[in-house]
């Protein structure tokens, strides 16, 4: 085999495309022009005999050419394996099996990498930086402890006053400050939640307090675009975005009442995807409406594309079962409403004249005109770029579009959920219209973007809904987080700046005996020169790898384990929030 390798790049060295200008070949391209059925690249193998009897079959005169199999050799660990991949190689830490989703366990879990984050300064150049994750996919058989429910810590409450611990007490400046042992009250079934840290460990803990409870949900995930969170050069993108969106839509299942539903926002990218994925986790029967948001802006460079011009988003609508909270909706009255009933009587009350009597409108059907499932009427912030809401964030939501959503599929007090909360607009809205919130959030900014947000909604912020709403301001939330254990570490090498960084974090990771159970640390030890000859970002990844990820944060049933420190107050917190009595974890 390793001789037949040669002979193909040999043959692919022919095609200029396939190569760097320092003569590395680009695998990813070789293998999407086959799949592509390029016809440079099937000359190239038809005119080599071995390349030839390798990958094409004669049938009854034609030469039929066999992509999966050639896609097979392409993608072969053993064909020209980079650097990293031989390192792994040596050591055992081998890539996670490519099964269909429709038939596949695996588990997708994302990491940030912190360097990367939108910070709260939001000067120009912050805004052209990337949010950038790292995902890793784990199989059923390396899924021990991962969703259990974890610990969770540095509660405190934000109402009018500003911080506050949970018995009302301020909290000095804003710092987060803890509430202590003896004065932790119990967590309030009606108190707003806010969380930081991984969306599907969070979303699991939750279940224990809030299965069945949540009566809407609206989620904003990464679109797949190639220039958000699953941007690496794999060809399982496509189904690493599924896989991760499977897991997490399994759970939101969970966590919605009998007649709530999920508002999905995506675009072009996945949404067929998305909504296949939805029919199987949620059930065709409760698929509701695909609601076409339009946000287009027929100027500029989306102009010069010669093709059509997009101009909307998709939101899928489902509900848990048949049965729905729907609040029907309706717009103010429209010119062409007001042009049917055309007459006014002495009262000022419009009707119009059908078979010779009067229909007055108000009594053929309710006043305003019923929305549609295309929205045309709420702008985006392409349409509106000075917007006073707006926060420079890629991807911010204008409250007029979840105003619409929360009023439509919840009643006062009933629980909203957003898992992929971003800069905190579901939660503000939600706040707003007094409904309960849970938001969930991994990246940095959450403290300071989302967190800010909220509390200017506390005193009665005048943008956008408040308006409209009449809000004056008041109510609170409490914020927590997840507690680290390994993500301390997947935290450090994200920001880690230099080798000698990641070499000590090397040393320190395969200290505590947290890692992967497929590698022998050993076994790293005798590879010590391969690692140091790795780049900074493939230092990174491979430590990323090697952690157990089911270790990523302290789980509830290790609350009182002297190893991972927790404080007193955040226990009391903890067994509050999961209704824990004493020390029974």
């Amino acid at each position: 085999m390793a001789n037949f390798f040669e002979t193909l790049v040999e043959v692919l060295k022919a095609d200029e495309r396939f190569f760097t200008e320092d003569g590395a070949l680009l695998r990813n391209k070789v293998y999407e022009s086959a799949m592509n059925m390029d016809a440079g690249l099937i000359g190239l193998l038809l005119g080599n005999a071995e390349t030839k009897k390798r990958f094409f079959a004669d049938v009854n005169g034609t030469m039929v050419f066999d992509k999966v199999g050639f896609g097979w050799v392409v993608n072969n660990r053993q064909f020209l394996p980079d650097s990293y991949t031989r390192f792994k190689n040596r050591i055992g830490l081998t890539d996670a099996r490519g099964d269909l989703i429709s038939a596949s366990g695996d588990v997708v879990l994302s990491f940030p990498y912190k360097d990367c984050v939108l910070e709260g300064g939001q000067t120009k150049d912050d805004q052209k930086r990337d949010e950038v994750f790292y995902n890793a996919t784990l199989a059923p058989d390396e899924v021990d402890r991962l969703l259990y429910p974890k610990v969770l810590i540095g509660a405190k409450r934000y109402s009018y006053a500003g911080a506050t611990d949970l018995t009302g007490n301020p909290v000095a400046d804003g710092s987060a400050e803890s509430v202590t042992a003896e004065t932790a009250t119990e967590f309030l079934d009606n108190d707003n939640l806010i969380i930081k840290g991984n969306n599907l460990l969070a979303i699991s803990s939750l279940l224990k307090r809030f299965e069945g409870k949540v009566k809407c949900i609206y989620i904003d995930p990464p679109y797949n675009t190639g220039g958000d969170g699953f941007n690496y050069n794999d060809k399982f993108n496509h189904s690493t975005w599924l896989v991760f969106m499977k897991n997490r839509l399994e759970l939101a299942r969970k966590l919605l009442s009998n007649d709530g539903s999920i508002y999905l926002h995506l675009d072009y990218n996945e949404v067929h995807y998305g909504k296949v994925l939805m029919d199987e986790v949620f059930g065709r029967n409760c698929f509701q409406r695909e609601i076409i948001w339009d946000i287009s802006v027929l100027s500029g460079y989306k102009t010069l594309t010669n093709n059509w011009i997009r101009g909307h988003e998709t939101i899928l609508y489902y509900s848990k079962s048949n049965a729905p909270l729907f609040n029907k909706l309706r717009q103010p009255h429209t010119k062409e409403y007001l042009d049917m009933f055309n007459r006014q009587d002495e009262d000022g009350r419009w009707y119009l004249v059908a078979h010779g009597s009067k229909r007055y409108r108000d009594e053929v059907e309710p006043k305003g005109k019923p929305f549609g499932d295309v929205w045309n009427d709420i702008m985006s912030f392409q349409q509106q770029p000075t917007s006073s809401e707006r926060l420079q964030f890629d991807g911010q939501k204008p409250e007029t579009l979840l105003e619409r959503i929360i009023k439509a599929a919840t009643n006062e007090g009933d629980i909203v959920l957003d898992f992929h909360m971003g800069t905190g607009t579901t939660c503000a809205v939600a706040h707003k219209l007094k409904r309960q919130y849970i938001g969930v959030e991994q990246m940095d900014y959450i403290e300071t973007l989302s967190i800010e947000r909220l509390k200017q909604v506390i005193t009665g912020d005048a943008t956008s809904v408040s308006r409209s709403n009449d809000w004056q301001g008041g109510g609170s939330f409490v914020y927590c987080e997840l507690a680290k254990s390994n993500q301390r570490f997947v935290d450090e090498a994200m920001s880690a700046k230099t080798d000698a960084d990641l070499t000590a974090l090397l040393e320190r990771v395969i200290a505590t005996g947290f890692i992967s159970s497929k590698v022998n640390p050993s076994d790293i030890a005798g590879a010590t020169a391969d690692f140091e000859a790795l780049s900074i970002e493939d230092k990174k990844r491979f430590i990323l790898e090697l952690l157990d990820k089911n270790m990523l944060y302290v789980n509830l049933c290790d609350l009182e384990d002297e190893e991972y420190g927790i404080s007193d107050a955040d226990k009391a917190f903890t067994r509050s929030f999961y209704g824990l009595a004493g020390d029974r974890v």
